[in-house]
């Protein structure tokens, strides 16, 4: 059996990723900080494990990562997917306070899942895994007052390339699908000020997931974009 762990696993894009895995026969370790969300999604499914945790705690990933190869023995794909947006505004309306959180979600927490995969990764038998981070739209083209999260989605991108680069000699693969607008809590949020705005069914982002996670070793899908159609992400306005 296949194995996954999802972190950010309790809502929006990461839970029905969780969800589209686990209907494939994959088992998925749960990962956020929501445990009652777990218990109610794992208690759906036999191979799901729930695995409460902050992903800015070093010391409690450890323990989640522990739980989930004790009992499955290997990792085999890591979907780095737990974030947030963050106020937004203009710079000089964010808070130091704000900014710091952004960045320990986003940056620290994909920082710190990543870490603890490529380790496992690494030293497993047979030797190997994909990461997946879950990047953004505003990785290159930015909404207005999202400069927190956008400076935070433009460093995964800088991530997902170093490891690629180091995890050739350990035949680990990463690669990052930036999403736009698919119907989580975070775009639910952004239609309140925006109705009109084109949005797409989460579970298109999730297969695509699947997609990559799915590929052989041989086969990498470096960068993704699935996004709603008719969002103003190309072209002049």
């Amino acid at each position: 059996m296949k194995t996954i762990i999802v972190t950010g696993a309790s809502s929006g894009i990461g839970r029905a990723t969780a969800e589209t895995f686990l209907g494939a026969g994959w088992a998925v370790g749960l990962i956020a900080r929501s445990a009652d969300k777990l218990e109610t999604l794992a208690a759906d499914w036999p191979t799901a494990m729930a695995l409460p945790a902050d992903v800015t705690d070093a010391q409690g990933m450890q323990a989640a990562f522990d739980r989930f190869v004790a009992k499955h023995g290997r990792l085999d794909v890591l979907f780095n997917n737990a974030g947030m947006f963050g106020p937004s505004a203009p710079i000089d309306e964010i808070s130091l306070a704000d900014w710091d959180e952004v960045l320990s979600v986003n940056l620290r927490g994909m920082f710190i899942a990543a870490r603890l995969a490529f380790a496992q990764m690494r030293r497993q038998s047979p030797q190997g895994g994909r990461i997946i981070n879950n990047g953004s739209i505003s990785a290159h083209a930015p909404r207005p007052g999202s400069v927190c999260y956008t400076t935070t989605k433009h460093a995964i991108t800088g991530l997902t390339r170093s490891l690629a680069l180091d995890g050739r000699p350990f035949d680990i693969a990463c690669g990052q699908i930036d999403i736009g607008n698919a119907e989580s809590e975070i775009v639910a949020n952004l239609k309140t000020t925006n109705p009109d705005m084109p949005t797409m069914n989460v579970d298109h982002a999730a297969s695509a997931v699947r997609h990559m996670a799915e590929l052989p070793p041989e086969a990498n899908v470096q960068f993704m974009t699935v996004m709603a159609t008719k969002m103003p992400y190309i072209g002049r306005g």
